[in-house]
């Protein structure tokens, strides 16, 4: 027997009732805000990453599926998307009539990382982004624009985690304080740590390993919002007092929260749960002003973040949120000559929208009844050689638990059908 290869999970039908969940939340948020889909290929040129995310991280040195394709060309399946979706914007000039631009994907990302909970070699993001507006204002539109998505999931136990990052100007010396500060227990840094301290300083304070976190937040380490120049400092007030306004109570400043790939700046932010153990993030993201100009396009700036798909629905499913939505009718036919009758009210009533299930194979009515369980429906109509004999079924809410009868009309399906999608879809209006 052939199985997935490792890090490369199945997502199966009792799983996917969750997945449409999301999707069709973050389709309906943004819309709300003016979002257009846009959706870019699986494999870029390794270049693309390697300049974007920074050649000193984790990710381009240890974690793509890279290859050359059979003209030696380095190709890579994307590690994350929002490289993919600027390198499109730049070749399509779709930022060129300098209005804001805002865009959202949905997709499979790869990274060769040991999988754990909540996250595969192969896992899902959602990822919005804006380009052409500088402004904090925007800032704040986007964190509320996740903390609205996540809201309308019904998710409770989230914090919204807000930084800065500086800009060019302040950003370099606040890296040169934190590696006197910490090369001072450099001995005492877990090796990746060790390695980061000279090349990426700031990769250290975003370190999962229990003592390298104790040494950021327990011994003093100098915080970056001490060391903004005046605009990052305006700019991240203005961010605030937005979020003020808008009446967000979920919303947390953390001096430490940096992201892992190296083209943000200012404006950072992580969707964190305490209902995932270690791998407490749900969503990230932040402004990169510098991206777009570094990968050959105009000066333009652009913000963003991704939502870790597999986290989220793991978070709806441990919250009980999650609800397998099942038919709106099951019909139990008990033998062929019921099948036969049945067929075209079944067809007829689909039209309509209405989800409907049934087994072409008759069974007991004790048997389609256990299956009308586990598929969940709503009402099952039940037809066997008494119904039929007496022109008529019977019509069971499965809720109430009422079951009046049924009138069949074999010789007008589309007038059965009618009466039917009444009584199913009008108590749900």
């Amino acid at each position: 027997m052939i199985k997935a290869i490792r890090g490369f999970k199945d997502i199966l039908p009792d799983e996917t009732g969750l997945w449409q969940e999301v999707e069709a939340a973050a389709a309906r948020v943004l819309r709300a805000f003016g979002y257009q889909e846009i959706r870019v290929p699986v494999v870029e040129r390794t270049e693309l990453f390697a300049r974007s995310i920074g050649s000193d991280t984790d990710i381009v040195e240890k974690e793509m599926y890279s290859f050359p394709d059979r003209h030696d060309a380095s190709l890579t399946l994307r590690p994350e998307a929002t490289a993919g979706v600027v390198r499109a914007v730049i070749e399509h000039n779709l930022a060129g009539d300098g209005r804001p631009l805002k865009l959202w994907f949905m997709g499979p990302m790869f990274r060769y990382e040991r999988p754990q909970k909540g996250r595969q070699r192969q896992f899902h993001q959602l990822d919005v982004e804006v380009f052409n507006d500088p402004t904090p204002h925007m800032d704040a539109e986007i964190i509320i624009l996740l903390d609205r998505f996540l809201g309308d999931l019904g998710l409770a136990d989230v914090e919204m985690h807000v930084n800065s990052l500086g800009c060019p100007v302040c950003r370099p010396d606040y890296k040169e304080t934190l590696k006197v500060f910490l090369r001072q227990a450099k001995s005492d840094l877990c090796p990746d740590c060790q390695r980061r301290l000279e090349t990426n300083p700031l990769r250290v304070l975003d370190c999962k390993v229990p003592r390298c976190a104790d040494i950021v937040r327990d011994s003093g380490a100098p915080k970056i919002t001490d060391h903004l120049c005046p605009d990052c400092r305006a700019h991240d007030a203005s961010v605030w007092s937005d979020l003020g306004r808008a009446g967000l109570t979920r919303v947390h400043r953390n001096p430490f929260l940096v992201r892992g790939l190296d083209y943000y700046s200012r404006t950072t932010f992580e969707a964190r749960t305490g209902e995932l153990g270690a791998q407490n993030a749900v969503a990230g993201g932040g402004r990169y002003d510098g991206l777009v100009r570094s990968l050959g396009g105009p000066d333009v700036p652009g913000i963003g973040f991704a939502v870790g798909l597999e986290r989220l629905t793991m978070l709806l499913a441990e919250q009980s949120r999650a609800h397998r939505p099942g038919p709106d009718l099951y019909v139990a036919a008990l033998d062929d000559a019921a099948v036969e009758a049945s067929f075209g009210l079944v067809q007829a009533t689909r039209s309509s929208n209405v989800t409907v299930e049934i087994d072409y194979q008759p069974g007991s009515l004790k048997s389609r009844m256990k299956r009308a369980d586990k598929l969940n429906a709503a009402w099952v109509l039940i037809l066997g050689p008494e119904e039929l004999a007496g022109g008529q079924a019977i019509l069971r809410n499965m809720a109430t638990k009422e079951q009046p009868f049924f009138r069949l009309e074999p010789e007008a399906p589309d007038r059965a059908a009618a009466r039917l999608t009444e009584v199913i879809v009008k108590p749900k209006e």
